[in-house]
């Protein structure tokens, strides 16, 4: 099954700015935008994801699956963190995360 959530926005790197105040270390604004449009549901599939403190979590079709933001393991950079714990936390629901030219894409 492949399941193409759309084109990647880009709307959520405005919270990375150095004029946004973020503490974290991870980019937790950036995170919350960015995974907003995971969020979707029609006949076929159902994709829920969220944040909570460093882990992503994916439920897809009603399998959870959950990604760690590693900032000493992966990188500091938050856009490298996230894509490795949204291709941990798919993989751990039994699917493959791509982000092909900018389109959102799981596949198993």
């Amino acid at each position: 099954m492949k399941i193409i959530i759309g084109k990647e926005i880009t709307t959520a790197e405005a919270k990375l700015a150095d004029s946004y105040t973020d503490n974290s270390g991870i980019g937790v604004h950036y995170v919350d935008e960015y995974i907003k449009q995971f969020n979707m549901k029609n006949e076929e599939f159902e994709v829920k994801a969220k944040r909570k403190g460093l882990k992503v979590m994916l439920k897809i079709n009603g399998t959870l699956g959950t990604g760690l933001m590693r900032r000493l393991e992966v990188s500091t950079d938050p856009k490298v963190m996230l894509q490795a714990a949204l291709e941990e936390a798919a993989k751990e629901a039994g699917f493959e995360y791509k982000n092909e030219n900018g389109e959102l894409i799981f596949e198993n």
